[in-house]
Formats: C-alpha cells, structure tokens, sequence
C-alpha cells in the first residue's frame, strides 16, 4: 500500500499544475475592454487557490495548506471589496 503513495502524489501534482497552466492561459485570452474584469480575474486565480491547497495537501503540509484555504479567499475578498468601493473606477 505505501509503495502507491509516491504515485498518486505525482498525480495529484499533475493535476494541479495542468490547473495552473489552464488558468493562465484564460488570464491571458481575457479582454482588458470588458466590464468587471477585476472580478472575473479573482474568479479565474481561484482555481489557482485550489491547485495549490490540493498540491500542499500532496506534499504532506496540511497545516499549511489550511491556513491556505482561510487567507487566499479573505484576500480575493478584501481585493474584490477594495475595488468596488474604491474611487478608481471607470
């Protein structure tokens, strides 16, 4: 059983990085002209968010992959809150 570990944490890293890579390549087709770009690309990084908790999760760091899964979405959110409300709007 624990010769299948090493295995399956490269599967799941695999996963993760195919994520990563999707994810960047949409970052990089989206359109600067278009209404609420900000939020869509707060949408887009969160699958970035999870490729990385699931990566850490992989690794054996869960401690870390936990503190994580609470601060990445506190920050989207105070960015996402930031803009909405701030004065640089178009």
């Amino acid at each position: 059983m624990l010769e299948f570990v090493p295995i399956i944490q490269a599967i799941i890293l695999i996963v993760s990085s195919i994520l990563v890579i999707l994810s960047s390549i949409a970052l990089l087709r989206l359109n600067d002209n278009q209404n609420n770009i900000l939020y869509a690309r707060i949408h887009i990084l969160g699958l970035v968010d999870i490729a990385c908790i699931i990566s850490l999760f992989a690794l054996s760091e869960p401690l870390l992959a936990l503190t994580y899964m609470i601060l990445a979405p506190l920050a989207a959110h105070a960015i996402a809150n930031a803009y909405y409300y701030g004065e640089d709007k178009k």
